[in-house]
Order: C-alpha cells, then sequence, then structure tokens
C-alpha cells in the first residue's frame, strides 16, 4: 500500500527580521501546535519573545502533498542547510545521509569518495622491502611521480592487500593517513630515518618531487614473505601496476579471504 500523500513540511519566520528560525513536517494543524509550546525551549523562547512584542510567527508551507518519508527528507535538508540559524534541536530522519557542518576543507568517505579494495605492490627492490613495510606500518612508493601518484591516490579507510612479486599476498591493511613525503612520514612519533630499516635507500630524492610517498596502514594480517598466500594456475589477480582496485575480482578476494581468515568486504562497512 502506497503511503498516503498528506504530509507537508512547513518553517515559523520571524517578523521582525524576516529570519527563517524553524522547520517541521507534519499533516492536518500541525504547524500550529507550536504557538501552545509552553517549554523553555529555544524554539518556544522565540516564539514567546514575538508574541511578547504584540507580533505573530509567520508560518508557511513550503512543500505539499507529501508522503511521510518525502516530508522527513525535505525537512531534513533545509534543517541541514539552514542549522546555523535555526532552533530545531533533532537533526531528524536522514541525519547520516548529509555531511557534517564545517567539514568544506575534507575530502569525506562516502560524500567526496567511495572507500575501496585495492591490490598494491610492494615493489621490492633498493629502495623498499616488505620487511620494513610489515615491521613498521606502511606502504610506500617513488623515485618517480609516475611510480608515487598512485600510492597517492588512496583515501584514509581503503582496504589494502599487498602483493610480493614472486611470492603472492602478504597480508590486509586499511589505511590510516593518506601518503606523504617520506621526509614527513612518522610511526609512533619518530621519523623513519630513527627506525632502523633495512632500506636505507629509502631517502634517495626525499628533497624533490621523485620522493618515496608513504602511506600508514592498519595491518590486520601480516605475514613475511616465505608464507605469503598464492596458488599457482588459480586465476589470482596480478599486475605491474603500483596499484589496482579488486572489487571485480571475486575470485582473488575469495582467496585472501580463505588464506587470510578475514571478511574483507565487510571490513569496508566497519570503518
Amino acid at each position: 500500500m502506497a503511503d498516503k500523500e498528506e504530509y507537508y513540511v512547513y518553517v515559523y519566520i520571524d517578523p521582525r527580521n524576516f529570519e527563517e528560525f524553524y522547520y517541521g513536517k507534519g499533516k492536518g494543524s500541525r504547524k500550529e501546535a507550536h504557538l501552545s509550546d509552553d517549554s523553555d525551549s529555544e524554539k518556544a523562547t522565540r516564539i514567546k519573545a514575538i508574541q511578547k512584542a504584540g507580533l505573530h510567527p509567520i508560518i508557511k508551507v513550503i512543500a505539499k502533498d507529501l508522503t511521510e518519508r518525502e516530508a522527513f527528507l525535505i525537512e531534513k535538508t533545509l534543517i541541514w542547510k539552514l542549522g546555523r540559524t535555526l532552533t530545531n534541536k533533532s537533526s531528524g530522519h536522514f541525519a547520516d545521509k548529509f555531511r557534517p557542518h564545517d567539514t568544506f576543507h575534507e575530502d569525506l568517505a562516502g560524500f567526496d569518495f567511495k572507500n575501496g579494495i585495492y591490490y598494491v605492490n610492494v615493489g621490492q627492490g633498493e629502495h623498499r622491502c616488505w620487511d620494513d613495510c610489515k615491521q613498521f606500518n606502511f606502504l610506500s612508493a617513488g623515485q618517480d611521480k609516475k611510480w608515487s601518484d598512485p600510492i597517492r591516490t588512496l583515501e584514509t579507510g581503503d582496504i589494502v592487500i599487498p602483493y610480493l612479486k614472486t611470492h603472492g599476498f602478504v597480508g590486509i591493511g586499511r589505511v590510516k593517513e593518506k601518503a606523504v613525503r617520506i621526509a614527513n612520514f612518522k610511526h609512533n612519533g619518530k621519523s623513519l630515518r630513527d627506525l632502523p630499516l633495512k632500506m636505507k635507500n629509502m631517502f634517495d630524492n626525499s628533497d624533490n618531487e621523485n620522493s618515496e610517498y608513504v602511506l600508514k596502514v592498519e595491518w590486520l594480517k601480516a605475514v613475511d614473505s616465505a608464507n605469503a598466500k598464492w596458488l599457482k594456475k588459480g586465476g589470482l589477480f596480478t599486475t605491474q601496476l603500483i596499484k589496482a582496485s579488486l572489487q571485480s575480482q571475486p575470485t582473488t578476494l575469495e582467496f585472501i579471504k580463505n588464506q587470510f581468515d578475514l571478511d574483507i568486504v565487510a571490513l569496508l562497512k566497519q570503518d
């Protein structure tokens, strides 16, 4: 049975300055109910001040002939847009679908990007090794922008599956902070320069655009190279790219899930 289109969304306006100060949704005579509100809420206090001045709040219907769900959504949209000047107390229905205020300077998961599950090449060689990554909670890429640019696109909350060439998959991690130049990266408050790295060459080009970029990772499962997970002729995904999405690779995801005993897809929902 379809919802009845009997709801409306209304606004209370202060006649002293024509400022909108309350949005609501209802049906029937709901919009007049606040006039008899005897509480000490900000809304009731403002209505009383208007009445004390010999005036009446201006009450106008903004949208009509709505289902209750439609009314909730419109009400929440208006509250979100003008929340700073309103007396509405409740964040209302659909609150989790709206961006928090004061966050336009940030990139937010679910609003500006969707977290994903990514294959990341460890790129073991003279500038990095898996042992360092595993011990000090990072992944890195660099020595040319074409190598560092892909890892810099990973976002906080992404799930990363590191791959070690000729060995296999060596862990599952969650990105904790976006990649930064190695000179700016800290592990437990310490620069990587002050830690016993096996690959000291990581700091080559650290003063220019070819710097190694280091991604902070929380390892949920990690193994050494001797215990890497792989199945020859198992149809598992691999690539020479630094980063690649695994979300369209069900065979590989199922293999990793079984080998590491972690539901990778569920990890995205937990963040």
